[in-house]
């Protein structure tokens, strides 16, 4: 990497299928949750909950074990829920053109295109979805707030197949072909800073008993969340929209 670059534009990207009413939605009150998985070779972990109520929604995502530089700075690890597909994880073999890495793009067939940007802050919609300056910074983050549910994370949420993919991947774990190759959504980044590295489809626990509710004998709220967002099947993949942020440069001795 070109480690006199200063500044690194990058377009935001806008992965989300299918453009429905972006004013917050109600989903039935309830948790989800995810342990999220290693892609890629990646060496990091992390969990997520999502609890929702009306249409609030607050989700704590950990990671921990990531990449932890890029370019002499943090390394900004964009992270989403995704939505429309299967409700999956890709696994090895969804590398088509034999650079043993999942690209982005390879593994949406499994977990769908953006329906939410877990963003530190700000904007969480899909059009945030590669804006560096929300991203997780470094090796280990959390990411702990509260958002409107847009449409298509309900839809997601009451189907099933939401997923939640964190990305950026330490080129130097990957193939010679995956370091040599660029990225598949930002050409003028590496294929690793966009590659999918933690990987979880999230599952739903026990509804939540409204407030004042009469007493049924079930239990009123667990600590689980859940997961699998789904749109059904008219979800379609979206181009990358315009826009473009810098990421400051810190010195080493920073």
């Amino acid at each position: 990497m070109n480690k006199s670059l200063r500044f690194m534009a990058v377009p935001t990207l806008a992965l989300a299928a299918l453009a429905l009413s972006g004013s917050p939605a109600m989903a039935a009150d309830g948790s989800y949750q995810s342990t999220l998985k290693q892609i890629n070779g990646s060496q990091g972990s992390g969990t997520v909950t999502l609890d929702v109520t009306g249409n609030q929604a607050h989700v704590v995502l950990k990671v921990s074990g990531m990449p932890a530089t890029f370019m002499d700075a943090p390394y900004p690890h964009v992270q989403h829920i995704h939505g429309g597909a299967k409700g999956a994880c890709p696994d090895p073999s969804a590398d088509k053109d034999g650079d043993k890495v999942v690209s982005t793009t390879e593994g949406a067939p499994s977990y769908g295109g953006i329906v939410t940007t877990l963003s530190t802050s700000g904007d969480t919609s899909p059009a945030a979805g590669l804006d560096l300056k929300v991203a997780g910074q470094g090796a280990s983050y959390t990411v702990d707030r509260t958002f409107e549910l847009n449409a298509e994370t309900k839809a997601a949420l009451e189907s099933g197949t939401a997923v939640v993919v964190v990305h950026g991947l330490d080129p130097a774990t990957l193939s010679a072909a995956g370091q040599a190759a660029k990225s598949d959504l930002v050409p003028s980044l590496p294929l690793a800073a966009t590659s999918p590295a933690l990987c979880g489809t999230l599952t739903a626990g026990q509804m939540k008993m409204p407030a004042g509710g009469a007493n049924t004998g079930l239990p009123t709220e667990t600590g689980t969340d859940t997961g699998a967002l789904a749109i059904g099947g008219g979800l379609a993949l979206v181009a990358l929209a315009g826009g473009a942020y810098a990421v400051r440069r810190r010195n080493a001795a920073a």
